[in-house]
């Protein structure tokens, strides 16, 4: 599929896996990558399986872009707010296989999909947005909003707290840890599993439950585009 995002598709599967730098930033290229991959998930109407590298899913968005100036810097959140949006509203059910530090963006994509796995160790999880002197913007609110424990939520968008993968469970960011060993069969059993529900029931419940958040999150990237141009 690309360097940036390869596509590995086995039994109805389809693996995703980053691969961009020493952090796996979050960049243009790899907003592009991520869509087409996407694209084809859906074509092959598989199970979506997302990953990184070890050690890392992602640090965030890449910072050369966001310092080069504000019209670049918007495009990029905007682009990453709507791939977020897209992945919330996924018709086939989306698994993030987090092999270790999840920050800022890399965060940002555990809270968009229907089941998170992370491995054990020091690694941290969250949104350091405010640690790094950047007002979280409405979008990204909006999503931990929904997704975080509310005790979580403003520990983690306003302290920018960082969370271990054990408390990241209790926050609001992972669903199960395992070890590194065994992420790569914990996601594929998961995957498994959710290939046996109705995958339509599935696309509407999920439509259904997420109505508002998607709504607000429409509103929230018109927001931010104004805010920040």
């Amino acid at each position: 599929m690309s360097e940036l995002i390869s596509y590995h598709l086995e039994d109805g599967i389809a693996t995703l896996t980053l691969s961009n730098g020493k952090v796996n930033a979050i960049s243009p290229d790899v907003i592009t990558a991520f869509n087409a991959a996407l694209d084809q998930a859906v074509t092959d109407r598989a199970v979506v399986i997302i990953t990184g590298t070890p050690g890392i899913l992602s640090g965030g968005y890449d910072l050369k872009v966001m310092t080069s100036g504000p019209k670049e810097a918007v495009a990029l959140v905007t682009a990453g707010s709507t791939l977020a949006r897209r992945l919330l509203s996924h018709p086939f059910p989306v698994i993030v296989a987090c092999p270790g530090h999840a920050v800022a963006k890399g965060a940002f994509l555990l809270l968009s999909v229907d089941y998170r796995i992370g491995v054990d160790g020091p690694f941290s999880i969250g949104l350091n947005e405010v640690q790094i002197g950047m007002t979280m913007h409405h979008a990204g609110i909006e999503l931990a909003r929904d997704r975080l424990r509310k005790s979580a939520f403003h520990r983690s968008v306003i302290n920018g707290e960082m969370f271990n993968p054990q408390s990241a469970v209790d926050a609001g960011f992972l669903d199960l840890v395992v070890s590194a060993e065994e992420l790569q069969g914990a996601a594929l059993a998961a995957a498994r599993q959710l290939k046996k529900i109705n995958m339509t029931a599935h696309k509407n419940t999920k439509l259904k439950v997420r109505k508002a958040l998607l709504e607000t999150l429409d509103n929230a990237i018109i927001q931010d585009q104004e805010l920040l141009v």
